[in-house]
């Protein structure tokens, strides 16, 4: 058997805390669900450029399982030139006849980047294309102009030759990756339909996806169709939009088909936090972003038919805007640094833990961050990597990726309760708690150090107690992985550096180098008695840790 586990740190100094967090690898609470193999982007265009590239790669060699990528802008007008917060693949435009013509070169560049890699599409079906768009001008989004185009937002002005759309597509890609490809992705239609990406009304959007699941199921009886991707419903307005869309897919009128309700495999929607400059330091808002996975499962409770479904928060992160750069909204400031990271690690666990309470199905947490082509070196974006360097966050992942099997029982002295989190978010005392995993001769536990307010702390003296590794495991291996400001940080290596925009070869090196996962120091062996063994280390404010054990 073997044992991971995932450990939280921070900073150096007399100790603050003393918390023992102790681990039951007999009491099991489920399976260990590969929530966090999701991620998404605005900019469909950087797939396939240098960096892109070098992360999609990155991304799936953190996975034991094909990650899914969601992105925007996939059947949008337009040659293919990036942007902030746009992307084009002129997949459907018409002749002078107005008959179809359907070009996949640029969405074949995209998705190829991903199956190259053994990484799979999460397919967000939109938007608009400028030729079927009821209100097509002004169409190109200049962000973050207030007036830039909507046209790719409207319903579409033919539904048939839309449903014919959806469909050639999804032929296309059968015909391209295979059946049995082809039926392990999602094909999810438009993104938050409840604000201005849609610009139709609720109705309107029910429609489309009765003729966008009725083509998809055509072309493909199996393939797995689902939405609606909402915002938050933590927001009144969102909650409501998913309780219409899920009544019209129980027994609406269909209005592809005629028939009462709509093919519904997977459901959608979003969470978000949100962080604020406070007394000149930047203050997370975890409990909001925890509250819309709440609301969420609590509306889709209501519907007994779709309580078993696969739920994926296809957008899961601490604020909503990736391409708002720090140096514009200060709150963001966050993103280049250790809270990041230890953010998730509390959210991921949290929404477990609603998941348990819920009895729901939690496919998967989707994490918005990719990579901007040609922007400045840690500018403040929401980003895994920058220029090709990875950030701190990015070892998350790498971490979480190490952990599988099932969920056994955690138990923290220093755990803020979840109730309390949903309440009001970690404002008092810090959150040190953990989650953890067994499988076949290997335990992972996830532990974090985290508090909604960037502010240095004294770490805390931690003992992870660990008790069930069988007895005949006489010695085990442990080594520890680590996330603080001297280990798996480019970000703190820069910095030291003098922040160069241009550093030198050798300098780019050791970012790469600083990039990634590390450990803490060498691997040592060590003898559990009866089937236990304490860990004691200590558990800076804001860092991550792993420490893998196996025998």
């Amino acid at each position: 058997m073997k044992i991971i586990i995932l450990l939280g740190l921070a900073a150096f100094g007399v100790y603050g805390q003393r918390v023992e967090i102790r681990v039951d690898a007999a009491s099991t609470l489920g399976p260990y669900k590969t929530m966090y193999a999701y991620f998404g982007y605005d900019e469909p265009n950087y797939t396939y450029m240098k960096d892109g590239k070098k992360l999609i790669a990155e991304l799936q060699a953190l996975s034991p399982v094909p990650v899914e990528i969601r992105a925007h802008h996939l059947l949008v007008t337009g040659d293919g030139t990036p942007a902030l917060k746009w992307g084009s693949t002129n997949a459907y435009t018409e002749d002078a006849g107005g008959k179809p013509v359907y070009d996949w070169t640029i969405v074949d560049r995209i998705f190829d980047t991903y199956i190259q890699v053994k990484a799979r599409p999460f397919v967000e079906i939109g938007f608009m294309p400028e030729a079927l768009s009821t209100n097509p001008r002004p169409y190109v989004v200049n962000w973050p102009a207030k007036d830039g185009g909507t046209g790719w937002s409207y319903p579409p002005k033919d539904y048939h030759k839309w449903a014919e759309l959806v469909r050639q597509w999804v032929l296309h890609s059968v015909a391209r990756y295979g059946k049995a490809e082809v039926e392990q992705w999602s094909w999810e239609l438009w993104n938050e339909p409840d604000i201005s990406y849609w610009r139709g009304t609720p109705e309107e959007y029910n429609k489309l996806y009765d003729y966008t699941s009725d083509a998809v199921k055509r072309a493909l009886p199996t393939a797995r169709v689902g939405g609606p991707g909402t915002t938050g419903a933590g927001s009144t307005k969102a909650a409501a939009f998913l309780k219409q869309f899920l009544e019209h897919c129980a027994r609406g009128t269909n209005a592809a088909t005629g028939k009462a309700g709509a093919p519904l495999d997977f459901i959608s929607y979003h969470a978000k936090g949100s962080p604020k400059v406070v007394s000149g330091h930047v203050q997370m808002g975890l409990n909001k972003e925890m509250v819309d996975v709440e609301r969420g499962m609590e509306t889709i409770n209501e519907f007994a038919q779709f309580r078993g479904l696969p739920i994926v928060l296809s957008e899961a992160d601490p604020e909503g805007c990736a391409a708002c750069s720090a140096r514009t909204y200060p709150q963001n400031l966050y993103r280049n640094g250790l809270i990041y990271p230890s953010y998730t690690a509390a959210a991921y666990s949290n929404i477990f833990k609603l998941q348990d309470r819920y009895h729901t199905n939690m496919k998967g947490m989707l994490t918005w961050a990719f990579e901007f082509e040609g922007q400045p070196y840690f500018d403040g974006f929401r980003t895994l990597a920058t220029n090709g360097v990875d950030k701190p966050v990015l070892n998350f992942f790498r971490m979480a990726g190490m952990m599988k099997g099932d969920r056994v029982k955690v138990e923290s002295a220093g755990g803020v309760a979840l109730d309390k989190i949903l309440a009001s978010g970690v404002r008092e005392a810090a959150d040190i708690d953990g989650m953890a995993t067994r499988a076949d001769r290997e335990m992972a536990v996830l532990v974090w150090n985290y508090h909604d307010d960037e502010l240095a702390a004294a770490p805390a003296a931690v003992r992870v107690a660990l008790n069930g590794i069988p007895k005949s495991a006489g010695r085990v291996l442990v080594q520890h992985y680590r996330i603080d400001d001297e280990h798996s940080n480019a970000y703190t290596v820069w910095k030291q550096m003098g922040s160069p925009q241009q550093p030198t070869p050798e300098q780019y090196a050791r970012l790469e180098a600083a990039g990634q996962l590390q450990l803490l120091g060498s691997p040592e062996w060590r003898e559990p008695q009866d089937g236990k063994l304490a860990l004691d280390f200590t558990l800076p404010r804001h860092g991550v840790s792993l420490i893998r054990l196996t025998w």
